[in-house]
Formats: C-alpha cells, sequence, structure tokens
C-alpha cells in the first residue's frame, strides 16, 4: 500500500506538467539490463502515442525512473499505474519471472511554469552523472529531452 504522505495533496490536471519517480520493488537493478529499460521508455513512448502524455524528458535509472511529462488526457494515477504496470508485465514476461517490479506508489511534483520544466529536465539528465553512470549529460543510453540540454 502507498504511504498515504505521497497521496496528500495530489491531483491531476490535463493540460499540467508532472515530474514522477517511482522505485523497482527492494530497489532491484532491474533497469541496469538494457532490454529492461528499453521496455520501461517502450511503454512511456505508448503513453505519448495513445495521447495520454506528451514526454518533455525521461530517465530510466537502475533501479528507479523519473517521468516529467504533460497530462493530456485521464488522471495521474492512471497513468501512472498503466504504465507501470504494462512495463512490469512485459517485463517478467521477457525475463520468464512472476512477481512484483515496483514498490507501490510513486512521487509526483507538479511543475509551475517553463522556468521551473527547464531546471528540472537538466535535473533528470544529469542524474546518472550524479550517479556515476555517465561522465557528461547526453552520454547516458536511458536518458531523453525534448530540449537540447545547454
Amino acid at each position: 500500500m502507498a504511504s498515504p504522505a505521497l497521496q496528500r495533496g495530489r491531483f491531476s490536471c490535463q493540460g499540467h506538467c508532472y515530474v514522477v519517480t517511482t522505485v523497482t520493488a527492494r530497489r532491484q537493478r532491474l533497469f541496469a539490463v538494457a532490454a529492461n529499460a528499453d521496455e520501461m521508455i517502450r511503454w512511456m513512448q505508448a503513453s505519448d502515442h495513445e495521447g495520454r502524455t506528451r514526454s518533455m524528458a525521461w530517465v530510466v535509472m537502475p533501479d528507479h525512473v523519473h517521468w516529467m511529462f504533460t497530462l493530456r488526457s485521464s488522471t495521474l494515477a492512471t497513468i501512472v499505474r498503466t504504465t507501470k504496470s504494462r512495463a512490469a508485465k512485459a517485463i517478467n514476461q521477457r525475463n520468464g519471472t512472476q512477481g512484483a517490479i515496483w514498490q507501490p506508489g510513486y512521487y509526483d511534483q507538479l511543475q509551475r511554469d517553463e522556468r521551473q520544466w527547464l531546471a528540472e529536465a537538466n535535473y533528470i539528465l544529469a542524474n546518472p552523472v550524479r550517479a556515476g553512470l555517465a561522465t557528461a549529460v547526453g552520454e547516458y543510453p536511458f536518458a531523453w529531452c525534448r530540449w537540447p540540454s545547454g
């Protein structure tokens, strides 16, 4: 069960930008395997193609995901639940496993303006550098941003 503190004050507002962070179950380094990271990216892109979201940036780290998007339809909770569920099913099928892929719940932050969007996108892109997975922004294969870094 997700922490009630994570849900306090949460609301969905179409047309607004959110950053969602979600963590793997037991902080497994599940996405250190490229095929698993690619699967997660596939389902974030599917959300865009279905018109639910418009992704601004993401990074798939070994044990968590940061995803920045504009909510286009549905609710924030439905978008996150659907994307996590689809990715979990696909990853379990790919790996011949069963069970939880994700910790329950997620952390979300509403982005107020474009200046905040760009700062958050830069934070997301720099996450692999801070973690020692890359030496420069743009080098990590599982990070993407709509805007060029700089």
